[in-house]
Order: C-alpha cells, then sequence, then structure tokens
C-alpha cells in the first residue's frame, strides 16, 4: 500500500496485489473509510455520514462531517460500494437486541456469509468499502487506485494525473533521504536506513484518552463499574490526551511511552526535528504531566516510574537541530528546561527513601532484570538501593547541567542554576561510591563492576551481584565540560573551583574534576579512569557482555553461574536468557536477562565518545578482552555501533542476523529486503524478539549508520564521528 499527496487534503492511495504462488488466485479486496465513533458517547449532537454519490464504473463515496467537513473517496474499477454503521453487534457480543440492523461487522457477513441484508441497501452509513473482486494470475500484479480529496472533482478526470503525481512524489522522497543518509553508504544499508525512517514516520497516530471521561463513563452509556475508579490511573484525574504522537509500535503497541518517545525523537529529529520538538515539549504539558512533576508513562500505568532522559533527549533533538539549521532553537530548549526542573523536583522528594542521595523507582523500564520485581513490595521486606535509579539521575543532573550552561552562553542567570545541578551530581556521585554513614557504596571494589544493594528491615544489607546492565548505566552519566565554556562563565567555573578545594570529602572519590584532559576539557563522571578500565573489561568480553550484534543486557557469565537469593525458604534466581523470557516476572513479555537492546546500547555508545574526549588517543582498552587488540574508546563506540547495525545488515553468506532462521525472509527476493525493525534482539544470534514492527526506539540505529558507517569500511576517526554524532 503507497500513499502520496496531491495537495494538502488531496491523498491518492495505491494497492497492489501480487500472486506469488503458483496457481490463480481469487481475491476480494475491500479498502474500507470509517468515522470514529464519537457519537455515541452522547457528549456530539450531530453525526456523520458516508454515502454513494453516482455509480458507474468509477463509483464515490461522499463524506460529510460536521467538523472536518466534505470530502470525496474515489474508487477506480470498485464493482460495488458496501455501507454500514461503525457501532458494536451488541447482539452477537452480549446477546442483547442491536439498536440498528446494520453494525460494523456486516461487510464481513456480506462477503464471507453472502448476508445481502446486513449492508444497508440505501448505500449510506458510517462504515463503507469499496469491494474489488479480483482473480490474479501466477505471478501477476494487479493495482487498485483510490483517491480521497476535500475537492469534489470530475470523476472521469480524477485519476488523470495519478501516477505522474505518484512518480513526482516519488522522486521528491529520494531527494529529500539522499541529504538525510550519507551518499558512501552501500545500497543496502541506505535501504536499512530508509525503512528506518520510513517506520518512524509511519508510527505517528492519534492518540486519545481523557482520564476525567474514561473514570465517569459516557453519558450515552451505562456507567463503569465502581472499581474503575479505584483503578489504575485514578490519579491522574488532569491527563486529557488527544494528540498525534510517535507510538512504539501502532500495530502491536498503540499507545504512547514516555521513555521509548525519548529515543524516538533522535531518528525523527534527523528527518523532522520541528516534529521531535513538539513531542519532547508535549509530554511536558501540564495536561499530560501530573501537577506533582511526573512524566506520564503509558497507558496502562500512568504512574510507573520510567528512566528519566527526557532531559537527554531534548538536549540531543537540539543539537541535531542547531548543526541542521545553524542556529539552536533556544526558546524550545528554555521550555522543557523549566518544566524538566519540576520533574527533577519530583524525583529528588519522591525517590530517594532516606535522602542519601540513592535512588529507587520500581523496575525503571528494566522489566524483569532483577531478582525481584521492583515495582512490588520486596518479599524480604525494605527496599532496594539502585545503581541504575541513582545512576539514571546522575545523568538526569548532568543533561540539565548541560542545558543551564548552554542557556548561559546569553542568560547569566542560569549559572547559578548550572551550579545547582553540578552539585546535586556531586552528592550522587559520592553516594555511589560511600554511601554516607554506613560506608556500603553501590561500587565492588573487590569485583570492579557496580551492583544494587538490597537493604532490610533490620538494617542488614549486601550487593546483589548480578552482573547486568544495572551494573553499566552508571557510564551513562558522564559529560566533559569545554574551556571556553568555562571562561565565558566566571561565576560557575569559581562556584566548581571553590567546591572541589573546599569539599574534597564530596569530590575525591570522584572522577577528577579539575585535571584537565585532552583539550583541556574537564570531566564530570561517577566513574575515574580506572573504575572505567575495570568495567569495559567485563563489558568487552565475549563471554560476558559482549555479543557480535552489541552489548547484552546480562553478562553471559550467568549461563553457567545463575544468582541465587534464598528468602524465607523460597529461591529466588537469575539465569542468563537471551531470548524470550522464561519467566512472567512483570508480564513476562520482554527480557532484559540477556538480549540486545538498542536504546541502551545507544547511550553506551554515547559514554564511550564522552569520556574520548577527555582521556584522548592515549587511552585503549582490549576489543574484544583478552585479544591483546588495543583500540581508543572512540574505535570501541564505532566497532559497537557497528555491530549494532550488523543485526540488520547483510552477512557475507546474504543472511540478515535479524531475520534469524526464518528462511523466507532470508532467501525470498521478495521478503529479504523488508526489514523488521524488532523490540529487542537475541544476545547471541541477533534475531529478532518481542514486537516485531516496533521500529520506535531500535529507529536509533538510523543514526548509527549514519554517524559510524559499516564494518566493512575503515574505523571512522574521532573527528569525522563527532561531527556525524552531533549532525
Amino acid at each position: 500500500m503507497e500513499y502520496a499527496k496531491a495537495d494538502v487534503e488531496d491523498i491518492l492511495v495505491q494497492i497492489t496485489v501480487a500472486n506469488r504462488g503458483p496457481e490463480a488466485a481469487n481475491l476480494r479486496l475491500l479498502p474500507t473509510v470509517w468515522f470514529r465513533n464519537t457519537w455515541s458517547w452522547g457528549s456530539s449532537g450531530m453525526k456523520p455520514e458516508l454515502r454513494q454519490d453516482g455509480a458507474g464504473a468509477n463509483p464515490v463515496v461522499a463524506l460529510e462531517h460536521p467538523q472536518l467537513g466534505k470530502f470525496w473517496l474515489h474508487c477506480e474499477g470498485a464493482g460495488e460500494l458496501l455501507f454500514t454503521e461503525n457501532e458494536t453487534n451488541i447482539k452477537r457480543l452480549f446477546g442483547d437486541a442491536n439498536s440498528m440492523p446494520h453494525v460494523k461487522d456486516g461487510i464481513n457477513d456480506y462477503v464471507v456469509h453472502d448476508e445481502h441484508n446486513a449492508v444497508n441497501p440505501e448505500r449510506r452509513g458510517t462504515k463503507a468499502a469499496a469491494h474489488y473482486r479480483l482473480t490474479i494470475n501466477p505471478g501477476e500484479e494487479v493495482t487498485v487506485r483510490l483517491r480521497l480529496t476535500a475537492e469534489e472533482l470530475n470523476r472521469k478526470s480524477a485519476f488523470t494525473n495519478f501516477d505522474k503525481t505518484f512518480s513526482i512524489r516519488k522522486s521528491e522522497a529520494d531527494d529529500f533521504y539522499g541529504t538525510v543518509i550519507p551518499k558512501d553508504l552501500s545500497d543496502d544499508a541506505k535501504n536499512v536506513m530508509r525503512q528506518g525512517f520510513a517506520g518512524m514516520l509511519w508510527s505517528k497516530q492519534f492518540y486519545h484518552y481523557v482520564i476525567k471521561d474514561w473514570l465517569q463513563g459516557d453519558p450515552g452509556n451505562p456507567p463503569p463499574p465502581q472499581e474503575r475508579k479505584r483503578g489504575r490511573n485514578r490519579d491522574w484525574p488532569h491527563l486529557y490526551n488527544a494528540d498525534v504522537i510517535s507510538m512504539p509500535d501502532k500495530w502491536e503497541y498503540p499507545w504512547y511511552a514516555a521513555w521509548d518517545l525519548a529515543f524516538h525523537c533522535i531518528p525523527l529529529a534527523l528527518v523532522d526535528s520541528d516534529f521531535a520538538k513538539e513531542q519532547l515539549t508535549l509530554m511536558l504539558r501540564e495536561w499530560y504531566m501530573h501537577p506533582n512533576g511526573q512524566i506520564p508513562a503509558y497507558e496502562w500505568a500512568f504512574g510507573d516510574v520510567n528512566p528519566p532522559v527526557h532531559a537527554w533527549a531534548a538536549w540531543r533533538v537540539y543539537k541535531i537541530d542547531k548543526k541542521r539549521k545553524g542556529k539552536g532553537d533556544r526558546a524550545f530548549l528554555q521550555r522543557v528546561f523549566h518544566k524538566l526542573m519540576l520533574n527533577f523536583t519530583w524525583w529528588v522528594n519522591r525517590k530517594d527513601a532516606e535522602g542519601m542521595n540513592i535512588f529507587q523507582g520500581g523496575f525503571l523500564g528494566l522489566d524483569n532484570i532483577g531478582v525481584f520485581d521492583r515495582s512490588a513490595p520486596l518479599p524480604t521486606g525494605g527496599y532496594i538501593e539502585q545503581s541504575d535509579g541513582t545512576s539514571w539521575m546522575a545523568m538526569y543532573t548532568l543533561n540539565l547541567l548541560a542545558i543551564a550552561l548552554e542557556l548561559a552562553q546569553e542568560e547569566p542567570c542560569y549559572e547559578d542554576v548550572a551550579s545547582k545541578f553540578w552539585e546535586h551530581f556531586i552528592y550522587i556521585a559520592h553516594a555511589m561510591s560511600h554511601r554516607g554513614h554506613d560506608g556500603m557504596g553501590l561500587w565492588n571494589e573487590e569485583d570492579g563492576f557496580f551492583y544494587d544493594v538490597l537493604k532490610l528491615p533490620n538494617g542488614e544489607h549486601f550487593p546483589m551481584k548480578i552482573r547486568s546492565m544495572v551494573g553499566l548505566i552508571p557510564l551513562f552519566a558522564v559529560e566533559t565540560l569545554e574551556p571556553d565554556v568555562l571562561d565565558s562563565l566566571p561565576d560557575f567555573k569559581r562556584r566548581l573551583e571553590w567546591f572541589i578545594d573546599n569539599r574534597p570529602d564530596l569530590t575525591e572519590s570522584v572522577a577528577c574534576m579539575r585535571t584537565e584532559g585532552t583539550g583541556e576539557r574537564r570531566l564530570l563522571s561517577i566513574a575515574d579512569k580506572e573504575q572505567l578500565r575495570r568495567i569495559l573489561k567485563y563489558m568487552l568480553d565475549e563471554q560476558e557482555f559482549l555479543s557480535p550484534y552489541g552489548i547484552r543486557a546480562m553478562s553471559r557469565f550467568h549461563r553457567e553461574n545463575p544468582y541465587k537469593l534464598n528468602v524465607n525458604g523460597s529461591e529466588h534466581r537469575v539465569d542468563y536468557e537471551p531470548g524470550e523470557s522464561s519467566t512472567g516476572l512483570f508480564g513476562g513479555n520482554s527480557n532484559w536477562r540477556g538480549p540486545i537492546w538498542f536504546p541502551v546500547n545507544f547511550l553506551l555508545v554515547e559514554s564511550l565518545q564522552k569520556f574520548h574526549h577527555y582521556l584522548g588517543e592515549d587511552f585503549k582498552v582490549e576489543f574484544p578482552t583478552g585479544s591483546c587488540n588495543m583500540l581508543t574508546l572512540w574505535e570501541v563506540s564505532t566497532e559497537l555501533s557497528r555491530r549494532l547495525s550488523n543485526t540488520f545488515l547483510r552477512d557475507k553468506n546474504g543472511r540478515r542476523p535479524v531475520f534469524g532462521n526464518l528462511e523466507k525472509f532470508q532467501t525470498d527476493p521478495n521478503w529479504n529486503d523488508l526489514v523488521l525493525f524488532h523490540e529487542y534482539f537475541h544476545g547471541d544470534s541477533g534475531a529478532g524478539v518481542g514486537a516485531s514492527h516496533q521500529t520506535g526506539w531500535t529507529g536509533v540505529v538510523t543514526k548509527l549508520i549514519q554517524q559510524s558507517g559499516e564494518a566493512d569500511k575503515k574505523i571512522a576517526s574521532s573527528e569525522a564521528v563527532a561531527s556525524a554524532a552531533a549532525d
């Protein structure tokens, strides 16, 4: 199915049906148009209508809506038009009588069961289908054309310039993507990028959910059960969603998810930065954000806690937009910054149980990664001091610091705010390594890794030694300060130097901020140079985290060494599971115990680039661990990017890892170039797992390919990657 616009409200639709089989096939094709049923709510007086407008070889459906006005749908060569009402079949569902004879499944009953009275003989209603009866020979293709327009056209000439317009729009699309996709890529890589962008744009959808109305019920329908008022989302009565939003996957998951959306905006910014900025702003508006400052998570539980990545996304989109347009949208940056400070305050006030800068927040989007369901009360009592929750907050402070420093370039009042976020970061980073009065940090010196700490009601506490993404997320909390920025902000620089001089108790266990690195930069990071080296030894080990297709969410070490914890006579354990989850923990529909997830991999790539900004060419690590092959962190980031991209690209045998053992997708020429952007990927094979049409946050692969190219190319220089990363 293809769509092209002849004008703003003039849409051309082309449907091509192919018979790939060895025998002729009969097919019923039913392009359908309908009005969304809002009239049955009882709150709107006027009902829209569809009706047949004339007869002949190219029948027309006339559409009339009280708010949208008039439209016409031209259906070239349709044998007949079928009309019914977009109303639920109450009789079929509940055994009660329907209030009208023609209901929404009437077209199905007409076509499948030959029930001619199932559709309206008067040829009017709120749902209609053009009925094509096709016979397609082996290897043959048949094309059906339709046109939806707000202008009344002569039906004889409605399709005169159809093919020409389609050709022009295709050419325009090719020209546009040619400005976004690097010209030196292979045709295969260009195809993957193009489909990635297309999937992002296709997954926009109107989303309507008004909590107050949902809790009260519609005036024209029976009242909802009383349990609803005590159920999910009852604490969000202000929420009024009625916008076009980027969905994770409008086929399987047609709702927004706030932390997914943050990653969507990175590839979206490459093709439509205005839309990306609008999406980020929307989540912070007063009819979305809770009055207490929380950002809504997703429709089944707006109050769930997701990683605070909104500031990161806003900062990245701002920089991408600035690079492309030559000037930063400071109005956008200011708007989101002020609202993000409300959200930051919510985090500080709600998720730091003991005021010690160690944060908790439920599962934080990582579903079953831990030994317990972190969104539920623990079977042990007490709570978990989270390495990931605390690190996300440290990253959040650095993101807000970066934004404040940018705004302070023209408005010095932001220097004080920047100082505040810098101090927040210092307190959090210090707590990660030295947990206040009791002396237990989240860094384990013996193992050289960050772990969650389980705090029991009796005051006992101990690290849960699971090598997972939870221990890698501290690497996300890294930022470099450019010398020219510091010199241009003397108040901030003076405050920074004073703090380093006078609070060594807080800064001594944090990555050095006084020593200037490459380009005289300063480093802000939870992990210092030696901690970074020890963490990377695990992360870049192919027997641990490093897969041929990226960084696993959990170390392969746990395949032979599962983590076990006995509580009240019950064993709780974590095993390495590279594919689908084998447990129902947290729903069981996504798995963080071994697969590869693109959003966190994307952040790891960025973090390595930032570390290289400071540490420079002299800091090298083994890649992979034990290989004696020494690379800079820029080179490591490039190689990781390419491993991730290789999930979708053809290998030397012409196979795409994402397709796994699906031979039709691997070998059939009609399928093997149609890429599926899954939710996550098998930790060993790279095969797609989870939602198959996600695109969503996996769409960040477009940015990785854009900045790092392909594996058969020479490793890009740090300058080239840096330029592409900011583009």
